[in-house]
C-alpha cells in the first residue's frame, strides 16, 4: 500500500511541477509583484499537500520587508515549506539552478544563487542581498550552508548575515522540524544529506504515512552593534530553541 501511495503522489508531483513550469514561462511576467508572491505561495502550499506534508505554523512571520529570514536546513522540502508559510526570495547554492524542472521554477521565483566555493561570488551575493533588503524585500537563507539530519544543527556561517548588517535590516529566526503526525517524533523521511540522491529522499517522503512540517517563527531582531559573527551565533541559539519547542 505504501508503494501504491508513493506512486500516486509521485505522479501528482510531476503534474504539479509541469503546471508550475507553465505558470513561470507563460503567466508569471504578466502578474504584479504581489500576484507573483501569492502564486508562488499557493503553488508551494499545494505541493506540500501532494507530498503528504502538513504545514504547522507557530508564531508570526514578518508582514512586510525588509527582513532576512534565517532557518535551519534539513531538506529540499525546506524551500517549499518556507514559501508556503511566507513568500520570500531565497539564496540557494548554484547547483539548484541546474536541477531538472525545479531549477527553472526557482529561477523564475527570483532565487539568488551562490557559488559557495568562490569567495568573490559570496561577496557579490552579499551585495545583491543587501540591495534586495534595501528595496524592502524578504530574503531567506540557510546559514548552515548544507543540510543536517534535523536532530542536530550545524554551525552557522556568518558571511551572508553581513547583508542584514550592511542594510540595517532585521533578521527573523525560524526553527524547522519535520515530525511524524501521531508520535511527534522527528521524521527522517524528507532528510537530504550527504550523498543521498534527491529521488531517494523524495521517494521516502511520498511513501511515508505523512509528515508534519513544524515552523516556529521567532521575533525579528536587529544587529544592535553586533558584528556578523556574534550575531550569527546568537541567531543559531535562537533557531535551535525555536525548533526544539514542543519536542
Amino acid at each position: 500500500m505504501r508503494t501504491l501511495l508513493g506512486l500516486w503522489r509521485l505522479s501528482r508531483v510531476v503534474l504539479h511541477v509541469l503546471s508550475g513550469l507553465w505558470i513561470i514561462r507563460v503567466r508569471f511576467q504578466r502578474l504584479s509583484a504581489a500576484q507573483q508572491e501569492e502564486t508562488v505561495q499557493a503553488w508551494a502550499h499545494r505541493m506540500l499537500g501532494i507530498l503528504g506534508i502538513r504545514l504547522e505554523l507557530h508564531g508570526q512571520p514578518v508582514m512586510q520587508g525588509p527582513a532576512l529570514l534565517v532557518c535551519n536546513h534539513i531538506s529540499w522540502a525546506d524551500i517549499l515549506v518556507l514559501h508556503a508559510a511566507r513568500h520570500c526570495r531565497f539564496v540557494a547554492k548554484a547547483d539548484v539552478r541546474r536541477w531538472p524542472f525545479l531549477g527553472a521554477m526557482a529561477t523564475g521565483a527570483g532565487t539568488l544563487y551562490i557559488e559557495r566555493e568562490s569567495r568573490r561570488d559570496a561577496l557579490r551575493t552579499v551585495h545583491r542581498m543587501a540591495d534586495s533588503l534595501r528595496a524592502g524585500e524578504v530574503v531567506a537563507i540557510f546559514p548552515e550552508s548544507t543540510t543536517s539530519n534535523g536532530i542536530e544543527m550545524l554551525p552557522f556561517h556568518s558571511n551572508l548575515i553581513q547583508a542584514a548588517v550592511s542594510a540595517n535590516a532585521p533578521i527573523q529566526p525560524i526553527g524547522l522540524r519535520f515530525v511524524e503526525p501521531g508520535t511527534r517524533r522527528t521524521s527522517l523521511a524528507p532528510c537530504f544529506i550527504g550523498d543521498d540522491p534527491l529521488i531517494s529522499s523524495l521517494w521516502r517522503t511520498v511513501r511515508s504515512g505523512g509528515v508534519v512540517a513544524r515552523v516556529a517563527f521567532g521575533s525579528p531582531e536587529y544587529a544592535n552593534g553586533r558584528d556578523r559573527r556574534v550575531w550569527a551565533q546568537a541567531l543559531r541559539d535562537e533557531v535551535d530553541r525555536l525548533r526544539c519547542q514542543g519536542a
